[in-house]
């Protein structure tokens, strides 16, 4: 009996440890770089994997490569299919044994919209939170400016688009016009559009696409008040122009993706797991400060 006893005990004591320890433990974060970056950039992200290990201790942070180095990496995020790269950061997430049981994500620019779509297509292991920074969740219908100096893929980038985004080799291979929303032929960007259309339920209606956004705890919205980069900014919030012209927007409220709840963000909305946020700057500028008191509460 006694012994019995003890080996109960044991086993108790090492499920309360076990339990104590997960419940302390810093939920991961994955954070995917925009267009022109690269996962490793000291001045970008590597600067964010620094400022969130130094704000949550022992935090694991995984910045998604997408290629086998850092030139591959930010070459890809101009001319790999979206699409392909979502299925391979899906492949690597759920291989990294350290997100199994869950982690937040942050998106920059165009990885917002990315990080979206592996939340919808991808719910194994589960993303808990997901940040937006200036993720273009409409698309866009202009190419003012790209960052960094990639000037020669940047006029690259204009120069294909301006032969047509909806051509399908251009879709295949360009990403860019894989999220350009041209407000003026809505059905041409419906039928050909290989990636936003589809994400965005614009074509064919995917049931788990909703049930798996809707599993977020949070989806957070930060839009760029200043922002010269992305046109128009307020797609950021899920807003964009009118069809048939490219002056008056929308809001999200005002869309039939939200009307007809075709993501489950009309729930979401309601069950108060949206947030919109508002950073005083240019595109990805924001301060010490907006991240500490609007970012990190959504981290811990």
């Amino acid at each position: 009996m006694e012994g019995r006893f003890l080996c109960f005990a044991v086993v108790l004591a090492s499920f309360m440890t076990c339990c104590i320890a997960d419940g302390n433990e810093t939920v991961p974060a994955v954070i995917w770089h925009g267009m022109g970056d690269s996962c490793c950039n000291p001045l970008s992200m590597g600067s964010i994997k620094k400022m969130l290990e130094e704000k949550i201790p022992g935090i694991y942070v995984r910045s998604l490569m997408i290629g086998n180095n850092i030139i591959e990496d930010m070459e890809n995020g101009f001319l790999m299919n979206a699409n392909e790269q979502i299925k391979q950061v899906c492949d690597k997430v759920a291989a990294d044994p350290k997100l199994k049981n869950g982690y937040n994500a942050l998106g920059f620019s165009q990885g917002g919209q990315f990080l979206r779509a592996v939340a919808q297509r991808c719910p194994n292991p589960p993303m808990l939170n997901l940040i937006s920074f200036g993720g273009q969740h409409q698309g866009v219908f202009g190419f003012p400016h790209c960052p960094g100096e990639n000037s020669t893929l940047c006029n690259y980038v204009r120069e294909l688009l301006n032969i047509g985004a909806y051509e399908s080799w251009i879709q295949d291979h360009l990403v860019q016009a894989e999220y350009w929303h041209d407000p003026l032929n809505e059905e041409e960007y419906k039928t050909k559009s290989i990636f936003l259309a589809d994400i965005n339920q614009e074509r064919v209606k995917n049931p788990q696409y909703k049930e798996n956004l809707m599993k977020l705890k949070n989806f957070v919205m930060v839009m760029f008040g200043k922002d010269t980069m992305v046109d128009p900014k307020e797609s950021e919030w899920f807003g964009f122009y009118k069809p048939g012209q490219g002056k008056e927007k929308y809001t999200l409220q005002e869309s039939p993706l939200y009307k007809e709840d075709w993501l489950g963000l009309l729930q979401m909305d309601a069950d108060k797991k949206l947030h919109f946020l508002t950073a005083d700057g240019d595109h990805l500028q924001f301060t010490q400060e907006f991240f500490d008191e609007q970012i990190i509460p959504f981290l811990k």
